[in-house]
């Protein structure tokens, strides 16, 4: 079978086109690679991807010094009153303006810090979702191409037939007309030969649908020309793969998944734990104060005054919310234990199931194969043997009809053989981006 790893080489080109691009040599490697660029689910996982990366950077800003500038006017139309000694006085000016700049800084802060450790796991796990979205589309891709190979092949091996039927037929017809036998024959040729050519027609209809169906999955534009490219001799040596390997769970992607998914959680683990500890920030202030009776001369002398600190809060009691909270993590943190232990029965049972369809297809392809050719020595040496009068056209008929099936059983075979494969190297996790 074919590698994904070939699919980076076609990045730098198709990266140059347009997502109206049409392919110019439609193999399956050239499908794939375009899929993983035009898909449309591919392009929201890296869009989700760059979302994530802004999500993160926003979050560790907080690490940097926050500062504001406060500025603002005040006029009093009257200015307030005081009592000093009996006698009452008017306090403040009719003007006043100040101007201040803050800053503070985390020193230590759990929200904060919880995106410090946190962002590389944070950033891996969006992009093995990436990667998952790429498996899946590879292998869908593939098996949507392997359906339209499949329908093509039917239609040839149906024009193949017609071929052989209406030889048959003018056979038939001339030994007819010969006396040599009766209607009948000819009847049947011609019956035989109407249900080939409906059936040819009902094919052609549904490998639209299915080239339909692969645009789709490829991101294609559903009007432009897709004409696959494919060696038959190279996919039938294709068939064969190694079955005595066996599953290593760190090369499935769900696997890694929940090994991120799980680190990420003992990171909330501490996070919650860190609640016991205080916030400390580190702050500063510098203003600038004018006051005047007059609005000519406000700005004329200013007052500053500035202070820096450090700030501390000191969590006390909070009922048992912060114990709960922990508890809950570490529930949480059991809880993908047995995600992770789940998924491992899982991957063994559908391995084995993978390999058993893939065995039990192999072992059909070869066995059709063979057919193949014994189908066709027999229906050759029936029609000659009808021309000569030494057998009848029912045999002829049954012959052909042999060939016919056994073509198409082989055909099905060989696109079942390489589409159960991709499922075996989907369990084992050896495809990959």
């Amino acid at each position: 079978m074919f590698s994904f790893g070939f699919v980076a080489l076609y990045f730098s080109a198709f990266s140059q086109k347009n997502n109206d691009s049409l392919l110019q040599n439609a193999t399956l490697q050239g499908c794939v690679a375009y899929a993983i660029i035009h898909y449309p689910l591919i392009q929201q996982a890296l869009l989700d991807e760059q979302i994530t990366e802004h999500e993160i950077k926003s979050k560790l800003a907080d690490w940097f010094p926050q500062i504001s500038l406060n500025a603002n006017y005040q006029n009093n139309f009257q200015l307030p009153a005081a009592n000093f000694g009996g006698a009452i006085y008017k306090t403040g000016t009719y003007n006043t303006s100040l101007a201040g700049l803050n800053a503070t800084q985390n020193i230590f802060n759990r929200d904060a810090l919880l995106a410090l450790k946190s962002a590389n796991d944070v950033r891996k796990q969006i992009k093995q979702t990436t990667t998952s979205n790429k498996i899946d589309i590879a292998v869908n891709v593939s098996k949507a191409f392997y359906d339209v190979l499949l329908t093509q092949k039917q239609i040839d091996l149906l024009d193949e037939d017609i071929v052989r039927l209406e030889r048959s037929l003018k056979d038939s017809y001339n030994q007819y007309q010969g006396g040599v036998v009766d209607k009948t024959d000819y009847k049947r040729a011609s019956i035989s030969l109407n249900n080939s050519k409906a059936q040819k027609k009902s094919a052609t209809e549904l490998l639209k649908a299915k080239i339909a169906t692969l645009k789709s999955l490829m991101g294609y534009p559903a009007n432009g020309d897709l004409q696959l490219q494919y060696d038959s001799t190279e996919m039938e040596r294709q068939v064969l793969m190694d079955t005595n390997e066996t599953v290593n769970y760190n090369n499935r992607i769900e696997y890694q998944l929940l090994e991120t998914q799980k680190k990420l959680q003992l990171a909330n683990l501490k996070y919650e734990k860190w609640s016991y500890l205080p916030s400390v920030s580190a702050f500063g202030n510098y203003s600038l104060s004018y006051f005047n009776d007059e609005f000519s001369k406000l700005y004329t002398q200013n007052f500053p005054y500035s202070y820096a600190g450090i700030q501390m809060s000191i969590p006390i009691f909070q009922g048992t919310k912060r114990t709960q909270n922990i508890r809950i993590a570490e529930l949480q943190v059991k809880r993908v234990d047995w995600d992770i232990a789940s998924l491992k029965n899982n991957i063994n049972a559908q391995y084995a199931q993978v390999l058993a369809s893939y065995k039990g297809y192999l072992g059909d392809y070869y066995a059709l194969k063979e057919n193949v050719d014994l189908a066709r020595d027999v229906y050759n040496t029936l029609e000659l043997q009808y021309r000569a009068g030494i057998k009848t056209y029912l045999d002829v008929i049954t012959a052909e009809t042999d060939l016919r099936n056994a073509q198409s059983n082989y055909t099905n075979a060989l696109y079942q053989v390489l589409s159960s494969k991709l499922d075996v190297q989907k369990a084992l996790g050896t495809i990959r981006y």
